[in-house]
């Protein structure tokens, strides 16, 4: 790691925890205890906006990191900080301080929210989420209300050709939030008994 700008932030920022980098979105995504908070990318520390700090920082003349997905634009929460922020450190930390406040909080609300989206369950992928759309299935909430027994047959009678009892078993595993290999024999006896 011999990027200035990288070096300097992490001493800067490490009076806020304990601090660690790793290779993200092109650049260094900076971590204090688990939460990324701040990025280097294009030699230039990015902080963490939230919906109240992005008009803040807007005002001071930092400009969000963008980056090309499928060739996409993706506008990041990470603003750039002036080069003339680096005259003043102490700003840079209290902007810091307000950064890793922001991404705390927003990682606590997605870790109590949970998956947004059927594929990104315990033990289901794209192909399974289609074929529960296709059975009239579109969302985590629709799946939980069904349940696994009663959309297994949704599935089945959906689907062109058979579908393996592990599915059963994953659907299971996905609504209680582990994974299938674990569903006990009882439990999947129970289930089979009912379709």
């Amino acid at each position: 790691m011999d990027k200035p700008v990288l070096k300097e932030s992490l001493r800067l920022l490490s009076s806020l925890g304990k601090i660690t980098s790793r290779s993200m979105f092109g650049g260094f995504g900076i971590f204090i205890d688990s939460t990324m908070f701040a990025l280097v990318v294009q030699d230039k520390l990015h902080l963490r906006a939230s919906d109240e700090t992005i008009n803040l920082f807007k005002e001071q003349g930092f400009e969000p990191y963008v980056y090309k997905k499928r060739g996409f634009p993706v506008v990041t929460k990470y603003f750039a900080i002036s080069a003339e922020c680096w005259e003043e450190p102490d700003s840079i930390l209290i902007q810091a301080v307000i950064a890793l406040d922001v991404a705390k909080k927003d990682k606590k609300i997605q870790q109590t929210a949970g998956p947004s989206r059927i594929k990104d369950l315990p033990n289901l992928r794209l192909a399974t989420e289609r074929m529960l759309k296709k059975a009239g299935i579109n969302t985590v909430e629709e799946l939980r209300t069904t349940g696994a027994v009663n959309a297994y047959k949704a599935i089945q009678q959906t689907h062109s050709s058979s579908v393996s009892d592990e599915l059963l078993w994953s659907l299971e595993g996905a609504i209680k939030g582990t994974h299938w290999s674990v569903v006990s024999a009882e439990t999947r006896s129970e289930l089979r008994k009912q379709l």
